[in-house]
Formats: structure tokens, C-alpha cells, sequence
């Protein structure tokens, strides 16, 4: 089993692969930023980062379930999991309406693969939690409010 690791570590297994291509000067390490949209996350209003976004006025769906905490003592470490039942999920995005970044998450649902993602993010003060989810090239949205008693974004 040691061998295995040293071998690996050698090989360059432990710096990762995008790791290995900065290193080797292949990517700048800009490019690997380039999934990064400064639009979605500066948005101030949730038209604006649905607008951002691209998904134009999303649909309520009773597929999508949020669970997080009716009070979250500790606004700084707030769990939440979503789990769209939505055919052909691609991604999902978790917003909070009344922290400074609306966008707390964002991820790709890969094909063939169980649209179910659980974080943790950091909520200012009481607010209404969305999840956004694309599938099949449309948006839906679900939505929960999480009271919050001490304050994670600078309260």
C-alpha cells in the first residue's frame, strides 16, 4: 500500500490534475477560474440573478424538497440540502434572498446521476432560502425560510 501512495505521489497524483497543468504551465491559472460569473454572483435582487442566471421567471415545483433548519441557531454554518425529483436535472443553485451574494452555491448535476446536493453556507440574518434547479433546459424553484438567530455574514 505504501508503494502504491509513493508511487502516486511521484507520479504527480497528489497535486490533481488541474494542479498538474498549472504547474507545467499548460493553464493559467485564470482559465481555471473561467466558470466563475462575476454577474450571478454580484447580484443585488433575485430578478437580477435570475436574470444573470439566464432562467427568465422560474416555475414553483413541487419536485424539488429543501431541507434545512426552521432556526438555525448559528447563521454562520447553516446545513441545507436539495433533492430534485426533476427529470433530467442539470443543475441546482442555492440562493439566500438577504445575504450580500444571493448565489450561495452552484452545481452541476452530471447525466445519469442523482440530483442530490447538501452544503453548508452562511446566512446574515433570517431569509427566505431558494433552490433553483434546471432541467431538461427549464427552471423551477422551490423555496424555504430560515430563521436566523446569531448572524454569519458580519451580524
Amino acid at each position: 500500500m505504501n508503494e502504491q501512495r509513493r508511487n502516486t505521489l511521484k507520479s504527480g497524483g497528489g497535486l490533481g490534475v488541474l494542479g498538474l497543468f498549472v504547474a507545467a504551465g499548460l493553464i493559467k491559472p485564470e482559465a481555471a477560474l473561467a466558470a466563475w460569473d462575476k454577474k450571478v454572483f454580484d447580484a443585488k435582487t433575485m430578478d437580477d440573478a435570475y436574470g444573470a442566471i439566464g432562467s427568465g421567471k422560474p416555475v414553483a415545483s413541487k419536485e424539488i424538497a429543501i431541507t434545512a433548519p426552521d432556526i438555525a441557531e448559528n447563521g454562520a454554518v447553516v446545513p441545507v440540502s436539495v433533492v430534485s425529483r426533476l427529470a433530467k436535472t442539470e443543475r441546482i443553485y442555492i440562493m439566500i434572498e438577504k445575504n450580500p451574494s444571493m448565489v450561495a452555491a452552484n452545481f452541476t448535476i452530471p447525466e445519469g446521476t442523482e440530483a442530490e446536493v447538501t452544503t453548508r453556507v452562511k446566512m446574515g440574518q433570517t431569509s427566505n432560502l431558494h433552490a433553483l434547479v434546471k432541467a431538461d433546459g427549464k427552471y423551477y424553484f422551490a423555496t424555504k425560510e430560515v430563521k436566523v438567530t446569531l448572524g454569519g455574514c458580519g451580524g
